[in-house]
């Protein structure tokens, strides 16, 4: 059973979400209570989720869940969904999302077990392990770390000095640099003139077995789903991975890459230096950037580009020597 890195506080009734955002029922009765808030593809029943205006939905929705969208989406929905209309969908997903979930206090966090530690393990000096934490066999954490309620860490891993672990789920064999930051809240808030409302994160980071990450990396947690780094992948030293990205298995990202929230990467893919890949894009299997390049739009298998935009490099350099060659 997966452990839980915040307070669930549902199930909410119909009327605190009404008295939180100005919103149009539909197909919904006046004493309804919601269980759960989640992303689109976790649909239960009794459950609230939400969708976009350039969002398109393939799979077919659960009619028993509440989708918050603008009107202009809940026309292109079953005229029996139930759905909440509104105006801002944005705004609206950060204001309720503070409604059904919290952070544990310190002294919920007091209650929960002791912490686990296998054999043979190496703990630094002034080390923070909170309580709910499960630590294999053979882990080395160095000086300084601090380890957050419930995060597991898997057999054989190395953590360096003054490093920070939270809502996450760490596989075996992974080696984590110095001074790195590991399942923090992603950059996921409305903008509000008077004041950003943050999301609240629910998701988690989970490293698959093999992964390297640098000194100085942070990579946070998603928002309603997972950040994922595949098996074997390894990130040099000032990486950054936002909330809900996917990295598959076998790839290398030089210093400074920087991946924004959502990217989908496949597999053997390859960065230079201080590359950056925007979000919501997929970048297919064996693709190789060259350094401080800049990926806007989707890469298909194979690829091998470079420049800002990022264009095939076989064409940069043509177009370089037809520009610079002759000077």
């Amino acid at each position: 059973m997966l452990p839980d890195f915040f307070k669930k506080l549902g199930p909410i009734d119909i009327n605190k979400i009404k008295s939180s955002i100005d919103c149009v029922l539909v197909n919904i009765a006046e004493d309804h209570i919601f269980n759960d808030f989640v992303s689109i593809n976790h649909l239960n029943k009794n459950s609230l989720s939400f969708l976009y205006d350039k969002e398109s939905q393939k799979s077919k929705l659960n009619e028993s869940s509440t989708i918050i969208c603008s009107a202009k989406k809940a026309n292109e929905l079953n005229a029996k969904q139930k759905t909440l209309i509104v105006k801002n969908v944005q705004k609206s997903v950060a204001e309720i999302s503070n409604i059904f979930f919290r952070d544990f206090t310190p002294d919920e966090i007091s209650k929960f077990d002791k912490p686990k530690i296998g054999k043979d393990c190496y703990i630094g000096n002034n080390v923070t392990i909170e309580n709910g934490v499960v630590i294999g066999n053979n882990v080395t954490i160095q000086h300084g770390t601090v380890i957050k309620n419930n995060c597991i860490i898997g057999n054989k891993s190395k953590i360096g000095t003054n490093s920070v672990i939270s809502h996450s789920i760490i596989g075996e064999n992974i080696y984590i640099g110095n001074n790195s930051s590991i399942g923090q809240r992603g950059f996921g808030f409305y903008i509000n003139k008077d004041k950003n409302i943050n999301i609240y994160h629910t998701g988690k980071v989970i490293l698959q077995s093999g992964v390297s990450i640098g000194s100085g990396c942070n990579i946070d947690r998603g928002s309603f789903s997972d950040t994922i780094i595949g098996e074997n992948t390894y990130l040099d030293n000032m990486c950054h991975v936002a909330h809900n990205v996917e990295i598959g298995k076998n790839c290398a990202f030089a210093a400074m890459t920087g991946i924004a929230g959502s990217a989908k990467i496949g597999n053997n893919v390859l960065t230079g230096g201080q590359v950056g890949i925007a979000g919501h894009i997929k970048i297919g299997d064996n693709v190789q950037i060259a350094a401080k390049s800049g990926v806007f739009n989707n890469l298909k298998n194979n690829k091998s580009v470079m420049g800002n935009p990022a264009i095939n490099k076989f064409t940069f350099i043509k177009n370089y020597k037809n520009t610079y060659g002759k000077r």
